[in-house]
């Protein structure tokens, strides 16, 4: 039986990398002064941050099992089992929701994972799952290779302010943070599904190097795969993935992925990210 890799919209894959590995992405909703738009569909990050711009009000919300009930059924229709793989329980409700869906539709033959990251953290894992699918492995295979990639990822990432994850609840254990850190830019990662604040740095320039610094470290010399993230800051996006062409002695090219509507309305435009998964 074939299986079929179903993710969300979280993942942020660049553009045409989910058709190329025939991966459902299942959009999540993003609610502009209260109104639910599919993020991807009906707004992305130019949208975004024009909402930003006029001071809307932009939230999110846990999508509901009907969402994916009717992706899952029309696979399962086809032959294929299914392998669905999401962001994060720890920031998210959407692994929740998928799990009752597959309850509902097969549990024997839809297998939701938890990647425990997001963005191209849970991109890469995707990719990793689609190309076992590829090759024939069975469901259990298929999910222990997004399980594993996940796993190896490290992301980080800067921030012009904790603002908006403190408005999404999101920061955790960083809100001890917010009465002095909002003077500064904070550099954070993924650590077991949460975001974790790792350093307080003064300038955005010496933040970004910081970044830089921190993704060195973490790669080492080994084959990796690089993801730079932005949102509303494409320039230094580009100059962002040119340095680490140049650092990251492993590298095997980095692609460069603006995040959407649901990442972005938790860290506000200007955010730059990093992401590492071994090859």
């Amino acid at each position: 039986m074939p299986v079929a890799v179903v993710t969300d919209s979280t993942a942020h894959l660049p553009e045409g990398f989910a058709d190329r590995h025939g991966v459902r992405v299942v959009p999540l909703r993003v609610l502009i002064d209260g109104r639910a738009v599919l993020d991807g569909i009906d707004i992305g990050p130019t949208e975004l941050a024009a909402a930003f711009g006029r001071r809307q009000t932009v939230t999110t919300s846990r999508p509901n099992p009907d969402e994916f009930i009717p992706v899952y059924r029309e696979l399962l229709a086809k032959g294929a089992s299914v392998v669905s793989v999401h962001l994060s329980r720890e920031l998210s409700g959407t692994w929740e929701s998928a799990r009752l869906a597959a309850e509902e539709v097969d549990p024997d033959r839809v297998r939701v994972v938890d990647s425990r990251t997001a963005v191209m953290g849970l991109g890469f894992a995707v990719l990793r799952a689609a190309h076992v699918a590829e090759a024939g492995a069975p469901v259990a295979e298929v999910a222990e290779a997004a399980v594993r990639a996940a796993a190896g990822t490290r992301t980080f990432f800067v921030l012009e302010t904790l603002e908006y994850l403190r408005r999404g609840g999101r920061i955790g254990a960083g809100a001890a943070w917010l009465g002095t850190a909002l003077a500064v830019k904070p550099v954070l990662h993924v650590d077991n599904g949460r975001i974790v604040p790792l350093e307080k740095v003064r300038t955005t320039g010496r933040a970004v190097a910081r970044l830089i610094d921190l993704v060195v470290e973490a790669a080492g010399d080994d084959p990796v795969q690089l993801a730079v993230h932005h949102l509303a800051a494409p320039d230094r996006a580009a100059e962002l993935a040119t340095r680490l062409d140049e650092r990251v002695r492993g590298s095997s090219g980095c692609v460069v992925s603006e995040v959407g509507a649901v990442i972005g309305a938790h860290t506000g435009p200007g955010m730059l990210g990093v992401v590492i998964c071994p090859c």
